[in-house]
C-alpha cells in the first residue's frame, strides 16, 4: 500500500486495532457501532459511516473486529485534491479540517450508491482481460469525493441549524486561525474569551472533542503540511513562516506530532502540481 497511488480493498477492523499510517488520503466505508481515533482523537460512530482521513494522520480502529471495511486509499500524485477543488470541494470539508468530525452518517440507500461505486472500481481495477484505466478510477473517485462533500455540507447544515452554542465554536475557531501562528499557548485564547483556563479546556473539549493544546498543534501541523505540500520553501523558510526559532525545534516539533520529520514527509507525499 506504501508505494502505490491507487489501491482498494476490504479490510476487517481487527486491521486497523494496532496505528496505521500511510502517504495515501483514504476514505472508509462500513456499518456498525464503536469508536475509532484520528491522531489520537476519539470518536464515536453509529450506522452507515464513511471516513475520511490525509496523509500521515494516525487511525486506530476500536470498534467490532469482525466489521467489513471497504478502504480505498490514493496518493496525491494519482488524484489532486488541491487541483481539482472545484468539481469536488473536499479539501478542507472531508479532508484537513482539524475542527469538524473526520466521518459522516449516510442513509441505506446512500451506503448502497458508495459501495456500489466501490464495486465498479474494483472491477476495473480487477479485470483479467484488459488493463485498467486511470482515467475511469479518477472518474470513479472524483464522482464518490463529490457525493460525500454534498452530503457533508448538507449534514453541517443541519447541525449548524440545532446547535445553539455554534457561535462558540466559531469563535474559537476564529481565534485559532488567527494567532495560531504567534500564540500557542490555552491561557492566551482563555484570556481572550474571558474564560479560566480550566473552563476553555472544558468548552474546547465538548465542542471539538479535543484539548486546546491538541487543538492549536493540530492546526500548526496542518500548516506545515500545507505548506510542505503546496510550495517549494525550504524547511527553514517554513519554521521562520510559522514562528519556530529555528528549523531543528520546527523538525522535533513536526516529527513528535506527525512521526517523521518534514524533510520526509515532503519526500513520502510530494509536492503538489499546484504548488508555487
Amino acid at each position: 500500500m506504501e508505494n502505490s497511488l491507487f489501491d482498494i480493498s476490504q479490510k476487517r477492523g481487527s486491521y486497523f486495532l494496532r496505528p496505521y499510517v500511510s502517504s495515501c488520503y483514504h476514505v472508509l466505508l462500513f456499518r456498525g457501532k464503536g469508536k475509532f481515533s484520528i491522531d489520537f482523537t476519539e470518536y464515536d460512530f453509529e450506522g452507515n459511516t464513511v471516513l475520511f482521513f490525509a496523509p500521515y494522520q494516525t487511525f486506530v480502529w476500536s470498534g467490532d473486529e469482525n466489521v467489513c471495511i471497504e478502504l480505498l486509499s490514493f496518493h496525491g500524485d494519482f488524484y489532486c485534491i488541491e487541483f481539482h477543488k472545484k468539481e469536488v470541494a473536499c479539501n478542507g470539508l472531508l479532508f484537513n479540517n482539524i475542527y469538524q468530525y473526520p466521518h459522516i452518517r449516510v442513509s441505506d440507500e446512500d451506503f448502497e450508491e458508495l459501495s456500489s461505486m466501490f464495486g465498479k472500481i474494483s472491477k476495473e481495477m480487477f479485470r483479467e482481460t484488459v488493463e485498467f484505466s486511470d482515467a475511469i478510477l479518477k472518474a470513479y473517485l472524483q464522482l464518490i469525493l463529490a457525493f460525500c462533500s454534498r452530503e457533508k455540507n448538507k449534514m453541517l447544515q443541519d447541525k449548524n441549524r440545532s446547535i445553539v452554542f455554534n457561535q462558540e465554536m466559531t469563535a474559537i475557531q476564529q481565534l485559532i486561525e488567527v494567532y495560531f501562528v504567534q500564540e500557542r499557548s490555552a491561557s492566551y485564547y482563555a484570556s481572550m474569551l474571558a474564560l479560566s483556563v480550566g473552563a476553555f479546556t472544558k468548552k474546547t473539549k465538548q465542542l471539538f472533542g479535543k484539548t486546546p493544546m491538541m487543538l492549536i498543534q493540530d492546526r500548526v501541523v496542518l500548516e506545515a503540511k500545507k505548506l510542505l505540500h503546496l510550495t517549494h520553501k525550504s524547511v527553514k523558510e517554513i519554521a521562520a513562516e510559522l514562528n519556530f526559532s529555528d528549523e531543528f525545534y520546527f523538525s522535533r516539533y513536526f516529527k513528535k506530532a506527525v512521526g517523521l520529520s518534514p524533510l520526509h514527509y515532503r519526500e513520502k507525499v510530494g509536492i503538489s502540481i499546484v504548488a508555487k
